[in-house]
């Protein structure tokens, strides 16, 4: 390895990501280490499942049976490290699985895997302590619902498991970054007070961490991305510094550019001046971005405040019970019969309902994807002549959601004219599973790196009171004409000026939005007020609920990023929604209209 440089190789952004990432790093050109993230918090409930049906489950068994028994002989030719929060819940018994196969090939490498994080042990304690969630205030859930517990752990016991000469280290729940920031904290003997490398380590490990996001996957300008079919996963080629060149493998599809880049950088991002994480406070305000040459992107002005003294702690616990299904209708006023057919379904469930003596839905939703319903008041074609409909509900009960289940198909021979469906399995109710977020204390967690038969404590320092500082409001521009004299003003699209990625943190919204050119910015800054946000999302928000948006800059990138409060329906798999975690909002916000110099465009 070169002691000025490391590479970097993200070969999955998700538990299911494709069977062929890690091949493509195995080429000369290889990276010095390959790290893989799993997690989500609807996977660590997954995972708790599993765990309770079996001990010895619980992780990602495709890291085993896709990512690495395939490869570890030519991963152990090249002398790859390997970093992945593969463990889950239970990083011991994947760690023993990988171990195993590496027996059975004769292969001598190294395994280490992080304990800490789980802390399913204290639900009572926790319950007891009258804990409130960190954004609703709600009160801690009952603990014979509780399906899992775990602290979002940071970087530096990856770091120790390398030093004592890992080769491969299995974590749990840690921040998706950590995983990149731990190898960099090892090759350049990083320290804790090293903050703006910590920063710059930590936005390496955003860029990677959803794998082709950064390459071209979910890029506004998808229509210049080649060859996805083969799209290349990113690399990071960090230097001591911290800063770093994005990239990815020869002879690969996507596509390496300041856009793919600046995407991933806001993606799920809220306050850019105060990325909370384990390790240290980031300020991506001033980052930097240039194109150094086709598909290579240097990355470069990260800032770093002291690690807060706590962490972040998730716990997943079953509430009520969901289900729903997709229809199709085709022909004359497609929208309107397809409306009236789910209501239809609603009533029915409600008539049967009264007859057994259960409650009503505690929620329902209808969506009718081809008539614009995502768009609100702003929908231009609300009458189609084909579409798709989504209905949805929540019940106290698995019993309401079977009803709502079985009505809609026996009303199927009773619809107004034009439906259709794809054959297959009939739609089954399900747990509907709610994230509950918290604080402990850093002096709370008890960390250990186990390796080679051995436990190695990793306490964490204790940090520092995290506070919150207003945001900056940098130096945009302003949306003037030269010489005082007014321009002709005219209205485009958003998407023809900037490019926009969205996501989800829990039940809020992010939408990054990047000029793309910097004398768009001032136009677009003032186009887009916390107050168009809103009214472009209302129709997301409860009826009557204040909207509460909003709006941060960054100055260094040319763009802006807004943070929706409350917009998702409980999010993940607690939310009805057919788009329930905001991948698609940039989309929505990206039609929005932007007054221009003519002379601009």
């Amino acid at each position: 390895m070169n002691p000025n440089t490391v590479r970097i190789g993200g070969a999955s952004g998700f538990w299911g990501d494709s069977a062929h990432a890690t091949a493509q790093f195995l080429g000369d050109d290889h990276p010095d280490y390959i790290v893989y993230d799993y997690l989500a918090e609807i996977t660590m409930s997954i995972m708790a499942r599993a765990r309770a049906k079996d001990s010895s489950m619980g992780y990602a068994v495709s890291f085993m049976t896709e990512a690495m028994l395939p490869n570890l002989h030519r991963i152990a030719e090249l002398g790859i490290k390997v970093i992945a929060n593969a463990g889950g819940v239970n990083p011991e018994a994947c760690a023993k699985a990988l171990q195993s196969g590496l027996d059975e090939k004769g292969l001598n490498l190294k395994v280490a895997w992080v304990e800490g994080d789980d802390l399913i042990a204290q639900r009572e304690s926790f319950a007891g302590d009258k804990i409130t969630e960190m954004f609703s205030g709600d009160v801690f859930p009952a603990t014979d619902k509780i399906q899992s517990i775990n602290a979002y752990l940071g970087a530096f016991p990856i770091a120790e498991a390398l030093n004592r000469g890992a080769d491969i280290v299995i974590t749990g729940r840690c921040v998706d970054s950590a995983v990149t920031l731990g190898a960099c904290i090892h090759h350049f003997n990083w320290h804790r007070e090293d903050l703006d490398q910590l920063a710059l380590g930590s936005l390496a490990g955003h860029i990677l961490e959803c794998g082709p996001q950064a390459t071209g996957g979910n890029f506004t300008d998808w229509e210049d991305v080649p060859d996805r079919d083969t799209i290349g996963y990113p690399i990071a080629e960090i230097n001591a510094d911290g800063s770093f060149v994005t990239t990815k493998p020869r002879n690969t599809g996507g596509l390496v550019n300041i856009g793919t880049v600046a995407e991933q950088l806001v993606y799920e991002v809220g306050d850019p001046g105060a990325y909370l994480l384990p390790d240290v406070v980031c300020d991506f305000t001033d980052v930097k971005l240039e194109q150094l040459g086709p598909d290579r992107v240097l990355v470069s002005g990260a800032k770093g405040r002291a690690a807060p003294d706590s962490y972040k702690v998730s716990a997943t616990y079953a509430d009520q019970f969901r289900g729903g299904s997709y229809w199709t209708f085709y022909g004359v006023d497609a929208d309107k019969k397809a409306a009236a057919f789910a209501e239809s379904i609603f009533k029915a469930s409600r008539n049967t309902f009264a007859k057994q003596r259960l409650p009503d839905f505690s929620e329902t939703s209808i969506e009718l994807i081809g008539a614009e319903s995502q768009y609100g008041q702003y929908q231009e074609h609300s009458h189609c002549r084909e579409l798709i409909l989504k209905f949805a509900a929540k019940h106290p009960q698995k019993r309401g959601i079977d009803i709502m289940l079985k009505e809609s198909t026996g009303l199927g021979l009773a619809t107004p004219p034009g439906l259709s469906s794809f054959g297959g399995n009939r739609a089954k109710a399900s747990p509907e599973v709610r994230l509950f977020s918290f604080l402990v204390p850093k002096t709370g967690i008890d960390i250990k790196v186990h390796i080679d038969g051995c436990s190695v404590a990793c306490p964490d320092p204790d940090g520092q009171a995290f506070e919150a500082k207003p945001p900056e409001s940098g130096n945009l521009g302003k949306a003037t004409s030269e010489a005082g004299v007014p321009a002709k003003l005219i209205a485009v699209p958003l998407i023809e000026l900037a490019w926009g990625r969205s996501g989800d943190k829990g039940n809020k919204a992010n939408i990054g939005i990047i000029a793309r050119k910097p004398e768009y910015l001032p136009y677009i800054n003032e186009a887009l007020s916390t107050d168009v946000v809103a009214s472009r999302f209302q129709h997301f928000f409860d009826d009557g609920k204040e909207v509460n948006v909003e709006k941060f800059q960054l100055p260094g990138l040319n763009a802006i990023n807004f943070l929706l409060h409350d917009v998702l329906a409980g999010g993940g798999i607690a939310s009805l929604r057919n788009d329930p975690q905001a991948k698609g909002y940039a989309q929505l916000l990206l039609a929005c209209p932007v007054l221009i110099p003519s002379s601009l465009v």
